[in-house]
């Protein structure tokens, strides 16, 4: 039998990481959707591999986002895709604070339902 693993202490964050990594998840609210991950991630990355890994985290997540409402535009002149891309930006919005919070307590916060395009 395999012994069970133990959670991960959390990650010691410095002020400076914590203002970056809030940022890359509270882009959506901030309007600047992948930009702002992007851009923290190609310069962050080889800094701090927490801020990285954050920054990746959300800008792959806002990347599945812009795909999933992009299937549901051609769904919304049947009316089905209205109702669907109001949900995904609802639940954007719910997971990307759920995100900065979390990330902010160390977790390494992983979103639901996103397609891991930036490794």
């Amino acid at each position: 039998m395999d012994a069970p693993q133990t959670p991960q202490p959390p990650a010691i964050v410095g002020s400076n990481d914590r203002i970056w990594i809030v940022l890359s998840h509270l882009s959506a609210l901030l309007g600047v959707g992948i930009l702002l991950p992007l851009i923290i991630y190609l310069v962050k990355k080889d800094e701090s591999p927490l801020v990285g890994y954050h920054s990746k985290e959300a800008l792959n997540f806002h990347i599945s986002v812009y795909l999933y409402v992009l299937c549901c535009v051609p769904l919304a002149f049947v009316f089905v895709g209205i109702p669907m891309i109001a949900i995904i930006v609802i639940s954007t919005f719910i997971f990307s604070i759920i995100a900065a919070v979390r990330s902010v307590d160390g977790e390494q916060y992983r979103y639901p339902l996103t397609i891991r395009l930036v490794k």
